[in-house]
């Protein structure tokens, strides 16, 4: 029960490493991108559009499917998809200096009626009795896991069985720590988040910097609403199945302490705290509502405890959420 109670919660916590991991990206330069929720979404049907119309084209069958196209095609429409809401965002709360809550709030909203739009109409097309679309056989490539994890037991089963984007999160959350913190790059990009005026008195381009951050952090929780639709669910879309995910991958960023190292660990275990209710028998429906309210809880108490400690290195950046004009160096 241990072992399967763990290699459930993984794929859970994948989701929310990647939204994490993306706002991070783009809190780093100083901006609070509270449409996470709703990129995800989009991130989410870019995917199901991609995969959607690549097995049309296939006539549904999976002989005729190329492993490469059936798995590159969704990962670059959803890709896509979340790098424009990206644009978007940046050039509301960047170019034209609107409020970046309320921008990120209508983001949300726009997203997820935009993913409901989409999805919607295509449910109509393969006009099917359940209001989704089924994806199987795309999703079965993006499952496919290392053929040996089965004859390695509970090891195999824990740390082998998962789909490539479960490993792609870590490799990435990595990728993005080192960059953040041992390149040129990603020192330029703190100082744009905790004093932009400082940032462009030394000859950084503020404005770029801020751009390329959130697009690339778009992307990057774009990935966790296609891991969701093609590796946990299976590859069946419905329209708002993704929960409140992208609220929780932003929970997950104080949780970190905006550490991409820290979000690895705090990813699972929300996906844990998210999966226990499922594992504790002779619980009433109350009961076990208040068990998923568990993430939330530890993020507050955690948030409680890096403000009585006050430790710089625990804090978010200086500039996160305030508007920065040029004019006013």
């Amino acid at each position: 029960m241990i072992t399967a109670f763990i290699s459930s919660a993984i794929p859970l916590g994948v989701p929310l490493l990647y939204g994490s991991t993306g706002e991070i990206v783009t809190e780093k330069s100083g901006h609070l991108n509270l449409g996470i929720p709703g990129i995800m979404y989009v991130g989410g049907i870019g995917g199901v559009i991609g995969a959607f119309l690549y097995e049309l084209a296939c006539g549904n069958d999976i002989a005729n499917m190329n492993p490469a196209l059936a798995i590159l095609i969704p990962l670059l429409c959803s890709i896509g998809g979340a790098i424009l809401m990206g644009l978007l965002y940046s050039f509301l709360t960047v170019t034209l200096r609107v409020n970046q809550n309320v921008t990120g709030l209508a983001l949300t909203t726009f997203g997820i009626g935009l993913g409901n739009f989409f999805g919607g109409s295509l449910i109509k097309l393969v006009d099917s009795d359940m209001p989704s679309i089924v994806l199987t056989k795309t999703s079965s490539f993006f499952r496919a896991s290392l053929p040996f994890a089965d004859d390695l037991g509970w090891f195999g089963e824990i740390f082998l069985s998962h789909d490539f984007l479960t490993y792609l999160s870590i490799v990435v959350a990595l990728v993005v720590s080192f960059v953040l913190n041992r390149t040129r790059v990603g020192l330029n990009l703190r100082a744009v988040g905790e004093n932009p005026a400082t940032a462009d008195a030394a000859g950084i381009h503020v404005t770029r910097y801020k751009y390329v951050a959130t697009c690339l952090g778009s992307a990057i929780a774009g990935l966790g609403g296609l891991q969701y639709v093609m590796a946990y669910a299976n590859g069946v879309w419905s329209n708002d199945a993704f929960g409140d995910r992208g609220w929780m991958a932003i929970a997950l960023v104080i949780f970190a302490l905006w550490k991409p190292t820290m979000a690895i660990f705090g990813s699972f275990l929300f996906g844990a705290l998210c999966n226990a209710n499922n594992y504790i028998n002779g619980l009433g429906d109350a009961t076990q509502e208040l068990f998923k309210m568990l993430p939330y809880v530890v993020t507050i108490i955690v948030l409680v405890i890096t403000s009585m400690r006050k430790k710089r290195e625990h804090q978010p950046p200086q500039g996160l959420g305030l508007p920065y004009f040029r004019e006013e160096r």
